[in-house]
């Protein structure tokens, strides 16, 4: 049996902006990804709501991406592949971070899961956050030029991808953000980003 390890941010996790809580566990994506994967493999769903790639929120404890990897990576051994989409979060005006610099976050983050021995890393370029964000409460929160620099992280990630020799997904292939808060995933897209992953990881591990 494959294991495979789904590292990510409130879309890993399964976050709901209509009801404002979680998907049903059927229908969040993870648990998609495990039965278009089937019986040979093992998906362990890592999701935690405000995560970042490498950078400390001053707001809350424990989002860093970085910090967490290790222990988590530790607890799940033996691993075959690691899923990694995280950057959304990084996008919050507060971070002070370009587009390249949160991608640079990511590149920080496979190095270490690669130091840490896993083979395989598929680095998924998150949800971009659609401009018509600014016209609800969240902007508030996501702040300027959050949008502008969630599309552009896609040409950074493949880059980045490239020059570390690991696979790339672009999510936005696959999903659609729903119509509150403009950057979590719809319903709808748990089922096809799931296929679309199932698609690929089937191409790494097998």
């Amino acid at each position: 049996m494959k294991t495979i390890l789904c590292y990510g941010d409130s879309n890993t996790w399964g976050y709901d902006a209509v009801s404002g809580g979680r998907f049903p566990y059927a229908v969040r994506w993870t648990t998609r990804l495990a039965e278009f994967l089937g019986a040979d493999y093992r998906v362990i769903d890592e999701g935690l709501c405000g995560r970042t790639t490498v950078f400390d929120d001053p707001l809350s404890y424990g989002l860093n991406g970085l910090w967490m990897i290790e222990p988590i990576i530790n607890s799940h051994n033996p691993i075959d592949l690691v899923m990694i989409m995280l950057g959304t979060n990084d996008c919050k005006g507060y971070f002070g971070a370009t587009a390249q610099n949160i991608a640079e976050g990511m590149r920080r983050l496979v190095l270490q899961v690669q130091f840490l021995g896993i083979k395989n890393v598929l680095i998924v370029t998150p949800i971009n956050i659609d401009p018509q964000i600014y016209n609800t409460d969240t902007a508030a929160v996501m702040g300027k030029e959050c949008s502008e620099k969630s599309f552009l992280l896609d040409q950074y990630y493949k880059a980045f991808a490239d020059e570390l020799h690991v696979a790339h997904l672009n999510a936005n292939d696959f999903v659609k953000a729903n119509s509150i808060d403009f950057m979590h995933f719809d319903e709808a897209s748990q089922e096809r980003f799931a296929n679309g992953a199932a698609q690929k990881i089937k191409t790494i591990v097998s």
